[in-house]
C-alpha cells in the first residue's frame, strides 16, 4: 500500500485541528459548560459570590465544572466564570479562552492599596502590571510590558466616571507570594518600585491575552490597604467587602461590557 504523504501545511493543519479539539474539550471539562455556550463578552472574577450575582441578576443557571464556575446570559451575549486565585489559573483560562476568541474580556478582581490616599471600596484602573508572578514568563519575554487593554480602560473610566465612583489610575504589582504583607525585604521592594496596587492575577491576565489575541481590560476593588497598620484583611473586613460592594462591582463590570457592545468598539485596536 502506497504511504500517504502529507505536506507540512497538511501536517500544521492536523496539528491545530488536534489542539482545538483538546482546547475546547478542556474548557467545557474544567467549566462545566458547552463550548458554545460562551458568550462574546466575558466577565472573568475570584469570587465564587460573583458568578451567584450574576446567575441571580439573569435568572440563569450555575454552571461547575472540575476546576471553575461559570454562568451564561445568551440574550446579554455575557458570561461569567469564577476562575479562583493565582496566576497559573488566570493563564490557564486566556488558554482556553482563546479557543472561542471571545470580543472582549474584563476582569472583577480585587487588590490591595498602595497608597495613603487610598480607601477600601475605591476602584483601581490598572493601565499595567508588574510582572512578579512567574507563569507569564511562559508567553513572552521578561522584558515585555504587561499592558491591560486600552481600548477597554476607557471604558472602565468612562462607567466609573458616569457614576461618579472614585478610582486610581496605575500600576499594579502582580505576585504569587502569599502573606508578603510580613516579609520586610518585599515590602522595602514595593516602596522603591511605587507601584500603586498589588494583586494575584493582573500580569498574567494581560501578559497572555496579549500572546494569545485576546482583548483584556480589569476593574479593580481596592479590598484593603495591606501598608497601613491594621490594613491587612482578615476573615472578617472581607465579609464586609463583599457586602458593600459585590452589587455595585458586578453591575458596573456588566455596564462597561454592555456600552463596548452598544458602541461596537474596537477593542482589538492594539492587536499584535
Amino acid at each position: 500500500m502506497k504511504k500517504l504523504a502529507l505536506s507540512d501545511s497538511d501536517t500544521a493543519q492536523l496539528d491545530r485541528m488536534t489542539r482545538d479539539r483538546v482546547g475546547l474539550g478542556t474548557l467545557e471539562r474544567y467549566t462545566g459548560s458547552e463550548a458554545a455556550e460562551f458568550q462574546p463578552y466575558i466577565l472573568l472574577t475570584n469570587f465564587e459570590r460573583y458568578v451567584h450575582a450574576f446567575a441571580g441578576r439573569f435568572g440563569v443557571e450555575l454552571r461547575r465544572g472540575s476546576v471553575m464556575q461559570a454562568c451564561h446570559a445568551p440574550r446579554r451575549r455575557l458570561s461569567i466564570v469564577d476562575v479562583g486565585v493565582g496566576s497559573p489559573t488566570a493563564a490557564l483560562i486566556v488558554e482556553l479562552l482563546s479557543f472561542v476568541r471571545p470580543n472582549a474580556v474584563l476582569l472583577l478582581g480585587m487588590c490591595g492599596g498602595l497608597r495613603d490616599s487610598y480607601r477600601v471600596g475605591d476602584f483601581f484602573n490598572p493601565v499595567a502590571a508588574i510582572r512578579d508572578e512567574g507563569t507569564s514568563d511562559f508567553f513572552l519575554p521578561p522584558a515585555c510590558p504587561a499592558l491591560a487593554s486600552f481600548p477597554i480602560q476607557r471604558y472602565v473610566c468612562r462607567e466609573l466616571e458616569r457614576r461618579e465612583l472614585v478610582y486610581h489610575s496605575g500600576v499594579i504589582h502582580t505576585t504569587n507570594v502569599r502573606f508578603w504583607e510580613f516579609d520586610e525585604a518585599f515590602r522595602a521592594r514595593l516602596h522603591e518600585e511605587r507601584a500603586q496596587a498589588i494583586d494575584m492575577e493582573c500580569a498574567t491576565l494581560f501578559t497572555a491575552a496579549y500572546a494569545r489575541q485576546i482583548a483584556l481590560g480589569a476593574l479593580m476593588l481596592i479590598s484593603d490597604l495591606p501598608l497601613s497598620v491594621g490594613g491587612v484583611k482578615t476573615k472578617e473586613s472581607a465579609r464586609s467587602v463583599f457586602e458593600k460592594h459585590t452589587a455595585i462591582h458586578v453591575d458596573t463590570g456588566i455596564a462597561i461590557l454592555d456600552e463596548l457592545q452598544e458602541k461596537n468598539v474596537n477593542v482589538f485596536g492594539l492587536r499584535p
